[in-house]
């Protein structure tokens, strides 16, 4: 499978780089497993924020409302009860939860793969042969993703994740850089276009290849 592919700095290259089909050409047959795939990634970033309070926990309540008898209204023991504004909550969520999900390794290649190729079949794919910043300057980056026409929401795949790269994306909000070996399939999905180094697709094959 070839390949759009750029020089880095941003001209077309002479020749196109080669996709292996063992990881970009994969038939997506049913998106259950993308689907799981995806969750996963949002359920491990979960966290426990929401905390709510039982009965015991809020302050006050401490005497009884009015006396047991005589008074021609429910008995009733602590104006705390759930069942009063301002008193606890029954079964609420108590910040301890664990939301961390476990997907198969094998699973989770997969999942990769079918990413990868609805990308590719999609022309959402670009191969530069490397990709360099300026001292991490913002605008040759932007200028450079704009000159081989990824534009919208950008993904950024590198061998190698220096501070220079980081400091050339990290403040744009439509383009994330992230490491080969760190790749997922809520990037790969959400990613308008998908800027792939030359070193980076090698490492991909090589982990994603027919051989793993």
């Amino acid at each position: 499978m070839a390949v759009q592919t750029f020089t880095k700095s941003g001209t077309k290259a002479t020749t196109p780089a080669k996709l292996d089909k063992a990881v970009f050409g994969v038939e997506v047959q049913q998106h259950s497993l993308l689907k799981e795939a995806y969750l996963t990634v949002l359920s491990n970033k979960r966290s426990a924020a929401a905390k709510t309070k039982r009965r015991g926990q809020v302050r006050g309540g401490g005497i009884k409302p009015w006396r047991q008898k005589g008074t021609g209204r429910a008995r009733v023991g602590s104006i705390r009860s759930p069942i009063w504004r301002g008193g606890g909550i029954i079964f609420g969520p108590t910040g301890e939860q664990n939301y961390t999900r476990v997907l198969p390794t094998a699973a989770k290649r997969q999942a990769l793969r079918q990413a990868l190729s609805l990308q590719a079949a999609a022309n959402r794919l670009f191969i530069i042969e490397t990709f360099e910043t300026k001292e991490g300057k913002v605008k040759p980056t932007l200028d450079l993703l704009k000159k081989i026409g990824a534009t919208g929401k950008t993904l950024v795949v590198v061998s190698e994740k220096d501070d220079l790269v980081d400091k050339a994306t990290r403040n744009l909000t439509d383009v994330h850089a992230v490491f080969a070996k760190y790749l997922n399939v809520r990037d790969l999905m959400d990613a308008d276009n998908i800027v792939i180094s030359q070193k980076s697709l090698d490492i991909i094959h090589e982990w994603l290849g027919e051989a793993k």
